[in-house]
């Protein structure tokens, strides 16, 4: 491909990448690894990224789903997704050392979650089925949270009571779409409580807002984030629709040199588990193909930091 029939221009969104979650569970599980020596079991991908969780298995981190797969005495971290009360109580039972990765965000809605129960509240929860996060939110509760992935479930639930009833929501949604679903859960139930601030969180919100300016001014738009990210997911879907070609990646690796034909401007992003060298790497293959400016658009900077848990703080100032 000719350089000057593909891309001149990369535009930068800004904010992309890591957010304060995804930082924090790296941190702890690099952190046990330092205090307890390899291995450390971590249940679940800590975060939903290849690279990052090749890169703490080369570290000495062995990933598990079943909790019957730790040995007895073992350190075992739970993911970024939080776990069910199950799991937790499993854990327990099993006399792990355990370090909670849980982003502070989503425990923020597990006590919310604890909290209206004892009030008598049920529960309608936007999410995607199957996802860590749903299940570990569902789970804080024997029973009472009714899943709805669309304004089609909405219709469909059957809570016991209208009284009492609570919206709760994945950490990771797109912002328009549970919108949409929290309009007909109003118009089916007028009474239902919302959260004081949404549960979407403020990295999922900020990374959309950011693929939101930045769409209308690219031919191409490039996502670095893994298949299992939903919030990297919902990053693509809507630079699609707002008319930009959208492709999600998990490295440089994947990028075709034919999304590139004829297109002059190309905008590039990562979901909130895709670390900077991914989005590096891609630059140097945009590069490449005859990219020759790069331009960081306005956005939020972020500068929130969540501590480490008692136990794992490190010496260097972390």
């Amino acid at each position: 491909m000719k350089a000057n029939m593909g891309v001149k221009e990369i535009l930068l969104a800004e904010p992309r990448g890591f957010c304060a979650g995804v930082d924090r569970a790296i941190d702890i599980v690099e952190a046990a690894i330092a205090k307890f020596g390899r291995p450390i079991y971590v249940r679940h991908e800590i975060v939903h990224n290849t690279y990052v969780v090749n890169d703490l298995k080369t570290k000495g981190a062995i990933f598990i789903e079943e909790l019957s797969d730790v040995p007895p005495g073992a350190t075992l971290v739970f993911s970024a997704h939080g776990v069910s009360k199950a799991v937790q109580a499993e854990a327990e039972a099993r006399g792990f050392t355990i370090f909670d990765a849980t982003c502070p965000l989503v425990t923020k809605v597990h006590v919310e979650v604890a909290k209206l129960h004892k009030e008598g509240y049920e529960f309608i929860m936007i999410g995607h089925k199957g996802h860590p996060e749903v299940e570990g939110t569902m789970g804080q509760l024997p029973n009472g949270i009714h899943l709805v992935e669309d304004s089609d479930d909405v219709l469909k639930v059957q809570p016991k009571q209208t009284e009492l009833l609570a919206v709760v929501t994945q950490t990771t949604l797109s912002v328009d779409d549970a919108a949409e679903i929290l309009l007909a859960v109003k118009k089916r139930f007028p009474k239902v409580r919302e959260p004081k601030q949404q549960d979407i969180c403020y990295a999922t919100q900020n990374r959309q807002d950011a693929v939101k300016l930045m769409s209308p001014q690219v031919d191409v738009l490039v996502v670095v984030g893994s298949p299992t990210s939903s919030n990297s997911n919902r990053l693509r879907e809507l630079g699609s629709r707002l008319g930009a070609d959208s492709y999600m990646i998990d490295s440089a690796d994947e990028l075709q040199n034919e999304w590139f034909e004829g297109k002059h401007r190309v905008g590039l992003t990562a979901g909130a588990s895709a670390p900077e060298v991914l989005v590096q790497d891609v630059i140097t293959r945009l590069r490449a193909l005859g990219a020759t400016s790069i331009r960081k658009l306005d956005g939020v900077t972020e500068t929130i930091k969540f501590p480490l848990p008692k136990g794992l703080k490190l010496d260097d100032g972390h």
